[in-house]
């Protein structure tokens, strides 16, 4: 997570991107954490910035819609065509990294804070585990959500941009803690070709789990979970990039894959703490 340069507004402390607009949510009532970024430019032609209206929100829905259902096959049910689309997107920061040549959005990330995980009733993790074991850290804690990178665009620049201005809204904010589900998708592209069925969910599973794996008081249990014990963990195939970064980042899985049939992928819980970053890493988002 790159320091960002970012304009000085005169913003109250847990303060949000002004102007957000969402037909439906309370949020302008009580404004959030974040520092707008104002297009702010990073490395490799591109620029990254909070969504301050909706119809940015749109574009990263768009995105979302490309990626997940265009590519992998997620069956998505929204009431606005050609966008992925949730009950708790009025309720969070969506994060966009453009093009700068282009001005198309590349990159996004969508980030529920405490407050607003307070106000819609959960997170989206909650939909799919049961995070009973996370509740002495959710008053610092986020979740990051809908991850997706362009396919033309898919290099580390895009999710080093992504990451700097997460690391800036955490400290900011002086929230601590970040989690989110990190997903496997069904039919998942091996060194030596597709590997479909679930098998690889379940090998990698296993792989991040002997080196990876939270303590126990940090454990929690999918809803609906992937049936590893019917499957062939022994493969031996690579986590997704994504995933790979955030294992890289001092990041822990906080148990067995849950199984989504909607968006056709394993998700595994992941955590990561700004106190887990290495130094290298702290000194390159941080600064410190």
């Amino acid at each position: 997570m790159r320091e960002l340069p970012t304009p000085t507004l005169n913003l109250s402390p847990v303060s949000r991107p002004r102007g957000l607009l969402h037909p439906r949510s309370p949020a302008q009532s009580q404004p959030l954490v974040a520092r707008p970024l104002a297009e702010t430019p990073a490395a490799g032609g591109i620029e990254v910035s909070w969504a301050r209206h909706l119809d940015e929100v749109r574009e990263a829905q768009r995105l979302r819609h490309a990626v997940f259902a265009g590519e992998m096959g997620a069956i998505l049910s929204n009431a606005v065509p050609g966008h992925d689309v949730d009950l708790f997107d009025d309720f969070c920061e969506h994060l966009l990294v453009r093009d700068s040549a282009t001005r198309q959005v590349i990159g996004t990330y969508r980030v529920l804070t405490p407050a607003q995980a307070r106000r819609v009733g959960s997170t989206y993790s909650d939909t799919e585990f049961d995070l009973t074991r996370l509740r002495n850290v959710r008053e610092r804690m986020v979740e990051l959500g809908r991850s997706c990178v362009h396919r033309d665009h898919r290099h580390g620049g895009v999710i080093m941009a992504l990451w700097g201005a997460l690391a800036e809204f955490m400290v900011r904010n002086q929230l601590d803690t970040m989690i989110g589900c990190a997903s496997i998708p069904m039919q998942h592209q091996g060194e030596h070709g597709m590997v479909g069925g679930g098998h690889a969910a379940a090998s990698i599973w296993r792989q991040v789990k002997e080196k990876h794996l939270a303590s126990i008081e940090f454990h929690v249990r999918p809803r609906l979970p992937l049936p590893i014990e019917q499957l062939d963990d022994t493969l031996d195939v690579d986590p997704p990039a994504l995933i790979k970064g955030y294992l890289r980042l001092g990041a822990k899985v906080l148990g067995a894959p849950a199984w989504d049939p909607d968006f056709n992928a394993a998700d595994l819980p992941m955590m990561m703490r700004i106190a887990d970053l290495p130094a290298r890493y702290r000194k390159h988002f941080l600064g410190a």
